[in-house]
Formats: structure tokens, sequence, C-alpha cells
């Protein structure tokens, strides 16, 4: 019975993070924003805080998701950026 509980959370678990990957194709392609274009915001968020902060670039995180709007309630695309700092450059303490 245990065997079954456990595939049961594990496909609950990875239909939600498919469902989630799906979303955010959805907002990609709505705001046509590329991968590449995605990359290049990346690099140029790397250089600008580089020069206040060591950061882990290896698992630094941009991606497109939706959030709501503070006007009007709708749902709007937002930039979410996840930058883990390794540490804080001299002049920036």
């Amino acid at each position: 019975m245990d065997f079954f509980r456990s595939n049961v959370r594990k496909s609950a678990s990875s239909k939600n993070i498919a469902k989630e990957r799906l979303k955010l194709v959805l907002v990609h392609d709505r705001v046509n924003v590329s991968p590449t274009f995605l990359e290049m915001i990346k690099g140029d968020i790397i250089r600008v805080i580089s020069d206040y902060m060591e950061i882990d670039e290896d698992n630094l995180e941009v991606k497109m998701t939706k959030t709501k709007s503070d006007e009007d309630e709708s749902m709007v695309p937002a930039l979410v950026a996840n930058i883990p700092i390794k540490r804080m450059k001299g002049a920036a303490r």
C-alpha cells in the first residue's frame, strides 16, 4: 500500500510541475518573449549587479510569470529573478 501512495505523490508532483511549465510557456508565448531574449536579460543583470556583489551565476534563474496588477486586479506578465548572492563586495557594504 505504501508503494501505491508514494507513486501517487510522485505523479501528483509531476503533474503540478508539468502544469506550471505549461503556464510559463503560455506566458512566454503571450508576451512574445523568446528564450534568447531571457538569456540577454540574464546577462545584463549579471553584468550590472556583479559590480556590487558576487553571485552564484550557475544557479541564477530568470523567468516570466504572471502576477496581479495593482490597478485593476488583472493578470499581467512579470519578470522574476532568483539571484543567489555569495557575498557583498567592498564598496557596497
